[in-house]
This record gives structure tokens, C-alpha cells and sequence, in this order.
């Protein structure tokens, strides 16, 4: 007597491939890709008939063609290099005294009792007001761009280090202190992988606004960078170009948040569950 096996409906579906779920990711990014090509279609044909004037929008064909000049004719990789370099060194500096401030304000009530009032009043001043101020000080050049970046990049490590040091469970600590660890192994075993979470959450958005802080400060006063082709460009009418840095700026940043999260996967997580 031969026994038959039949598929019950649970396993066809469990030994299906999922083509559905897949299928349904191309019919999105079709979607967006019509979409996208809509918007650039209509500005296209808004601008070569003259229904949004030249100065005020450029038509996708105006951006691609401006492009190449950007580099041969206006050293953009050398501005972008200037940019970056502030950018970096600035945001650096922002949260390596960000996050040391934070472990010990973290740590010692005391000393965050003693200058919360004075981070907080810090933190309140408009950004915006300071940069005269380092203008003033430090003049146009690498030096004032890197100050106001590390203004800009500073107060959130050190809030979300303290708060993440705040969350710390106590008998992590207990147990540290027990197997005669002193405070060094303490902060760099226990603390700061404990408060990770919220120290790279703060170093994530620092990524993103890497550009931000130097844009800001090259905008209103600076002889190169990605912010000084903007004034050129603003200063004559040159909308075309001005289009093409707004692309160019967002890739960069793009880019930077994308390199923060592979360095979080690759070097941060491994270390916090080491």
C-alpha cells in the first residue's frame, strides 16, 4: 500500500521563492524612477519654453552641461578639498571634546552640576551671532572656518554622551569594580561601550552636518571652499551652477553618512560586543 505525499498549501509557500516580495521592490524603484524622470521631463519643458525664467530655475540640460566647466574652469575638487578639510578637522575636534566632556560630566555629578548653567547657556547662543565674532578673531582663513564648525558640532556628543553614561545599569559598574577594575578600564570597558548607542547616534548626525557648519562660514566670509563658489555664483545671477553645487554638496553628504555607517558596523559594534 503506497502512501501518496502531498504538498499542503503551508508548504508551497514555504518552499516557494520569494519572488513577490522582490517583484514588488522593482515595481517601487520603477515607480520612483518614472517619478524622477516626470519632475526633470517638466522642468525641462517649464524652462525651454520660457514658462519659469533662466535665472530662476535650470533645466536639467543647463546642469549637465555646466558640470564639466565646474572642474576645469573653477577648481571645484580644490574648493571641495578646502571645504572638507575644515569640515573635518572642525568636526573632529567638536566631538572628541564633546564626548571627553560628556564622559566626565557623565561620571562626576559634581562637575555636571557645576557647569551644566554655563553648557546650557552655550548651547543657547544663536550660532549665527558668534560668526562675526570669529571673523573678527581669526580672520577668513582655515582657522575661522574650523572654529565655527566645532561650535556647530561640540553640544550634541556631549548631551547624548551624558545621557548615555545616565543609562549605564549600575551593576555593570558593581560588578567592574568587584573584579578590581580602576577607572580607566571602568570608562573604556564598561562606560563607553554601554553608551555607544547614543554617543554614535550624536556622531551620525555630526556626519551629516559635517558640511553644514563650513558651508555657513564660507558663505558669509571666506576666500575658498565649496561655500565661496556659492557666493560667486549667487553674486552673478549664475543659476545653472548654483544648481549644480546644491547636487554636488548633497552627494557629499550623502556619501559622509554613508561612510559613518559602515564605520559603525564594521569597527564600533564589534568593539561594543567585544
Amino acid at each position: 500500500m503506497s502512501i501518496l505525499l502531498e504538498k499542503t498549501p503551508v508548504a508551497e509557500r514555504a518552499s516557494a521563492p520569494p519572488t513577490a516580495p522582490r517583484r514588488r521592490t522593482w515595481v517601487i524603484r520603477a515607480g520612483q524612477l518614472l517619478v524622477l524622470a516626470g519632475i526633470l521631463l517638466t522642468v525641462q519643458l517649464l524652462v525651454d519654453n520660457g514658462v519659469v525664467p533662466r535665472i530662476y530655475l535650470a533645466s536639467p540640460t543647463q546642469i549637465v552641461e555646466r558640470f564639466p566647466t565646474l572642474f576645469s574652469e573653477q577648481r571645484l575638487l580644490y574648493h571641495t578639498g578646502l571645504t572638507l578639510f575644515a569640515g573635518v578637522v572642525g568636526t573632529a575636534l567638536g566631538v572628541t571634546v564633546g564626548v571627553g566632556l560628556g564622559v566626565w560630566f557623565g561620571l562626576s555629578s559634581a562637575a555636571h552640576r557645576f557647569a551644566s548653567p554655563f553648557v546650557s547657556a552655550l548651547y543657547a547662543v544663536p550660532k549665527v551671532t558668534v560668526i562675526p565674532l570669529m571673523t573678527l578673531y581669526l580672520g577668513i582663513g582655515v582657522d575661522h572656518k574650523v572654529a565655527i564648525v566645532f561650535l556647530f558640532s561640540v553640544f550634541v556628543p556631549l548631551f547624548n554622551t551624558i545621557a548615555g553614561i545616565k543609562q549605564v545599569d549600575e551593576r555593570h559598574l558593581r560588578v567592574a569594580r568587584a573584579n578590581g577594575a580602576n577607572q580607566r578600564q571602568i570608562v573604556t570597558k564598561v562606560v563607553l561601550p554601554s553608551a555607544s548607542t547614543s554617543i554614535f547616534a550624536a556622531v551620525r548626525l555630526e556626519g551629516g552636518g559635517i558640511l553644514v557648519g563650513t558651508l555657513f562660514a564660507e558663505i558669509v566670509a571666506s576666500k575658498g571652499g565649496i561655500g565661496y563658489l556659492f557666493n560667486r555664483a549667487t553674486a552673478l545671477y549664475d543659476t545653472p551652477t548654483l544648481f549644480c553645487l546644491v547636487i554636488y554638496v548633497t552627494v557629499i553628504a550623502v556619501t559622509i553618512i554613508g561612510l559613518v555607517d559602515l564605520l559603525e558596523r564594521k569597527v564600533l559594534l564589534r568593539w561594543k560586543h567585544a
